[in-house]
């Protein structure tokens, strides 16, 4: 699997407004803010990748600036092997761009008019424009609905043009900014399988996208970063990114039908927390293990008091975890709140 997207310390800086008294006094001087700072991430081909992080973490300026649409202050990134500074044309033919904005298209038009507007606009011959309209309507469950009006499409249905209005260059790229954004959950659960899918799995493409909803990236992103303040606080599969907790790690251990007094033996021997009981009548407990008490540990006493061990398992820490340790955000649903010291 070859590399689709790398950045090399890619940074970007907006200039800061100034009030009246700071011209007057000091109208050379120039501050700014800092979107993104020194990133450096790894896509590699044919897999989703989610940019994990608050509202005005610097999600969409890092998008804007991996698409051309923002020129970078400092570093600089290759995709699809081009230079997004000194070959944009190169990398505008490899990418799509889905945005997350109903205002975006033209509601008195029809879907088809929309997308034959934007087809000229990236210069379609007649014919390959409505072949190719033809084929992303019908990859996005559109072609029954493509001669209705805009303004008559439900959420989802727009956001389904949005991908098609994206998937028209046929890109090898497809950029996504906060895709489900005022879905609701059902929709935006079908739409996190057509990406995977439809678009991954059965077009072969590579998908980045950014979100705040920690269960979209939980389910569909092969790996993640997680960025705050304009710095990648981490990056890798949802593994790595469990890992990064420390060494406790937590595992459930079902008991094949102990008695009152084997668990009171037990409880003597090790803390535990019992959980709900299993489907085949037996007791399920909570063990955290380190280095120190590993799990073999744990089933060696359990055994050696003649206890019965139906099954074994170890529960991963959540992303929720990872990302307010990273953030300082406590995460709920599709809000990030920061946690007030």
């Amino acid at each position: 699997m070859s590399c689709i997207i790398e950045t090399f310390n890619l940074t970007k800086r907006y200039p800061q407004i100034k009030r009246y008294r700071e011209i007057l006094i000091r109208p050379f001087l120039r501050r700014e803010i800092t979107a993104i700072d020194k990133v450096n991430v790894r896509v590699e081909k044919g897999e989703v990748f989610g940019l994990l992080g608050p509202n005005g973490a610097g999600k969409t300026t890092l998008i804007k600036t991996l698409c051309t649409l923002l020129v970078p202050n400092e570093g600089t990134a290759l995709v699809n092997g081009y230079d997004i500074v000194k070959q944009e044309k190169e990398v505008r033919r490899s990418i799509g761009y889905v945005v997350n904005d109903e205002r975006s298209f033209y509601w008195r038009l029809t879907g088809r008019q929309n997308l034959e507007f934007f087809a000229i606009l990236n210069n379609f011959t007649t014919y390959r424009a409505n072949r190719r309209i033809e084929e992303v309507l019908r990859l996005v469950g559109l072609e029954t609905n493509g001669d209705k009006r805009v303004k008559d499409y439900s959420t989802g249905m727009k956001q389904k043009l949005a991908i098609a209005r994206g998937m028209l260059s046929d890109p090898e790229v497809l950029f996504m900014d906060e895709p489900t954004r005022s879905l609701d959950p059902i929709i935006a659960k079908n739409l996190r399988e057509f990406i995977r899918e439809n678009i991954v799995e059965g077009q072969g493409k590579s998908v980045f996208l950014s979100t705040h909803n920690l269960r979209e990236a939980e389910d569909l992103c092969d790996k993640l970063a997680i960025i705050d303040k304009g710095k990648i606080k981490a990056c890798g599969t949802l593994g790595e990114m469990r890992a990064l907790l420390g060494a406790k790690r937590q595992y459930l251990i079902e008991l094949e039908k102990p008695g009152d007094g084997f668990m009171r033996v037990l409880r003597d021997a090790f803390p535990f927390t019992v959980r709900e009981p299993s489907a085949r009548g037996g007791t399920t407990i909570e063990v955290a293990a380190d280095d120190q008490w590993p799990i073999s540990r744990f089933i060696e006493v359990i055994v050696g008091k003649e206890g019965r061990i139906a099954g074994c398992t170890q529960e991963g820490s959540t992303l929720e975890e990872v990302f307010s340790r990273l953030t300082g955000y406590k995460a709920s649903g599709d809000r990030n709140e920061r946690e007030r010291e």
